[in-house]
């Protein structure tokens, strides 16, 4: 019988407006079967963290960008099979919009190749992974409400 482990993590949509355009951060990474992916920024919950401050943190450590959270968009869980700890994870990821503060995109860690600041109405086509265009699709519609 194989074992289950359940994780819970957290990340962001760090955005900015410039030229009466919303850009959002995007991330890409090589997985181990070596193909490039396109995702959000997101990581385990660290012990005392709120989802909240993980997301800052991640968005911070995997994008170079410092973000203050605006509100939820919304939760995503997916299975995966860990080699390294020969279990299913059981895994899911809440994800927050984030105003971005300041920051270079070159100050990412070693988790992620690249980090490129997107039209957000490309963000959805250029992800990897349908649960992660789900959320960009939220946070799309609730960044059209607001207005700064």
């Amino acid at each position: 019988m194989v074992k289950t482990k359940r994780e819970i993590s957290s990340g962001g949509i760090i955005y900015r407006r410039r030229d009466n355009q919303v850009l959002v951060a995007l991330t890409s990474r090589t997985t181990q079967k070596g193909e490039k992916v396109w995702c959000l920024p997101k990581g385990w919950v660290e012990k005392g963290e709120t989802l909240e401050e993980t997301a800052q943190r991640e968005v911070k450590e995997e994008t170079g960008l410092k973000g203050e959270v605006i509100e939820k968009v919304g939760d995503i869980h997916y299975w995966f099979y860990s080699r390294d700890e020969k279990c299913r994870i059981s895994k899911r990821v809440y994800f927050f919009l984030l105003k971005f503060l300041d920051g270079d995109v070159k100050g990412h860690d070693f988790e992620v190749d690249e980090v490129r600041w997107v039209p957000l109405e490309e963000a959805e086509d250029i992800l990897s992974f349908k649960t992660e265009r789900e959320i960009m699709r939220k946070a799309r519609d609730m960044l059209r409400l607001f207005k700064e």
